[in-house]
């Protein structure tokens, strides 16, 4: 098996935490709800996630550079 490239890792990351932060940020917007379950995830947790996952893709593109 080939190893994958510390570059092309990071900016598979940093794509990925992207898509995640626009997702939450929908739901954010749009006012989607979530529920795990029987817990119906709250949307201040979604403004939470989009500050996290948005850094780590900050941090997963600058990394590959």
């Amino acid at each position: 098996m080939k190893a994958m490239k510390q570059k092309t890792f990071s900016t598979v990351v940093g794509a990925i935490f992207s898509v995640i932060a626009v997702l939450h940020l929908l739901r954010a917007v749009l006012g989607w709800n979530a529920v795990i379950g029987s817990f119906a995830v709250p949307m201040w947790l979604s403004w939470m996630a989009i500050v996290v996952a948005a850094f780590l893709a900050y941090s997963a593109f600058k990394l590959a550079k």
